[in-house]
């Protein structure tokens, strides 16, 4: 592939007005979800004065993901893809409006916000299912690389503004326009998506619940991809900087105002490197970059052992974020290499997978910093990291380089 058409991907992937509503559609979601969450801890602190109960709804606002992406995603090969978009949309906005009514039940509050963290997990399953529909080669790959920048970007943004926003307009608002970006959404997929019907034949369909099982045999019989589900799942732990954060400021003497930088260090240089791999690298060559890049996240991550200052904490989190950027190339192979009327399933697998990992991460280096210190939990997660890419880097290069290869990026 030659190097214009390589630098074409972002440009071809924004120039297919279905891809432009898909991102505009997710990005709303993505900005009204961060300007929710900082809404609802405001919104229990004042009224529980509990800290506990604050970062109870926070959890609430993530955890049940991973159940929807688990359980429920098979939803999105057995009917049409923009169809489920559209009801989780519908179902979102219809919860977060009840937690914007002044005076709800702290208890109904915290149940509604599962239920749009529920919902959230086929919605992106039936995005990334239909996606290799909309876009392909390189079009494809910029697009999962422009998905991953927007939303690190509404992260960062949301942790930088969020808490400004809330105070100049109020929790309740908050939560309103949290609703209207899901109806914007819902509305953008109706009038610019075309209707497509069910990957799955009625006739054909499987038993609902046997979706995650039969997406676990799609992934088992696809050369590669257990060896790449791997390295993705490696994400639990280098999601260590992120859950420490305040404890690693603490432990660096630094204030507190410090622990965004902290936990958006790695998001920005993920933002950098996505960039970078995507708009540079040829095509072939990111095949034989994805275990190399897995490693080097996890040995960058090493020189925490060092104990170094707020600095180079930073630079450490951004470059070791940079090489994270492999998360990209993952999630296209997953896309590319799956059939269509399992994609949703397995799609749904992969992110109930890593969302499972970053949790039982977060909770074991919690544990660990507590003995050994933040610095050095983060040093011995990077090279137990990199250690577990080593094989799984040298399984995946084989399957790509074998005579019937996983089709990927």
């Amino acid at each position: 592939m030659t190097q214009a058409a390589q630098r074409s991907g972002f440009r071809s992937a924004f120039g297919v007005r279905e891809f432009r509503a898909l991102w505009a559609a997710e990005a709303l979601s993505q900005l009204g979800d961060q300007l929710a969450r900082v809404a609802l801890a405001v919104l229990v602190y004042s009224r529980t004065n509990s800290a506990a109960l604050a970062a109870l709804t926070i959890a609430l606002s993530y955890t049940p993901s991973f159940l929807g992406s688990a359980l429920l995603s098979g939803l999105a090969d057995r009917f049409p893809r923009r169809e489920v978009m559209i009801v989780c949309d519908l179902v979102s906005a219809s919860l977060v409006i009840l937690m914007a009514i002044p005076g709800m039940p702290l208890t109904v509050v915290c149940v509604a916000m599962a239920g749009v963290s529920l919902v959230g997990g086929p919605f992106r399953s039936a995005r990334l299912a239909l996606l290799p529909e909309v876009l392909s080669g390189e079009a494809y790959v910029a697009g999962l690389a422009i998905r991953s920048i927007t939303i690190q970007t509404a992260q960062l943004l949301g942790f930088a503004l969020g808490g400004v926003v809330v105070a100049l307009i109020n929790p309740y608002l908050a939560l309103a326009a949290d609703a209207l970006t899901f109806l914007a959404s819902a509305l953008l997929l109706r009038l610019v998506v075309p209707w497509r019907p069910a990957p799955q034949h009625p006739n054909a369909r499987r038993a609902f619940w046997a979706s995650s099982v039969h997406g676990a045999r799609v992934i088992a019989g696809i050369p590669g991809l257990p060896a790449l589900f791997v390295l993705g799942m490696l994400a639990g732990l280098y999601i260590g900087p992120e859950g420490l954060a305040t404890a690693w400021v603490a432990e660096m003497g630094e204030t507190t105002k410090t622990v965004g930088l902290v936990m958006g260090a790695p998001a920005a240089g993920l933002v950098v490197g996505a960039w970078l791999m995507t708009k540079f690298v040829p095509a072939e060559t990111r095949l034989r970059l994805v275990g190399p890049m897995a490693s080097f996240a996890g040995i960058v991550l090493t020189l925490c052992a060092l104990r170094p200052g707020l600095l180079a904490v930073l630079a450490i989190l951004f470059v070791s974020g940079m090489f994270t950027a492999y998360q990209v190339l993952v999630g296209a192979a997953f896309g590319t290499s799956t059939p269509a009327e399992s994609r949703a399933s397995v799609m749904g697998l992969l992110n109930s997978g890593v969302l499972t990992a970053q949790g039982v991460g977060v909770l074991i280096a919690g544990i660990l910093a507590d003995y050994v210190g933040v610095g050095q939990t983060v040093a011995i997660a990077g090279a137990l990291g990199a250690v577990i890419a080593i094989p799984a880097a040298v399984a995946w290069n084989r399957a790509t380089t074998a005579p019937q290869p996983a089709t990927g990026v």
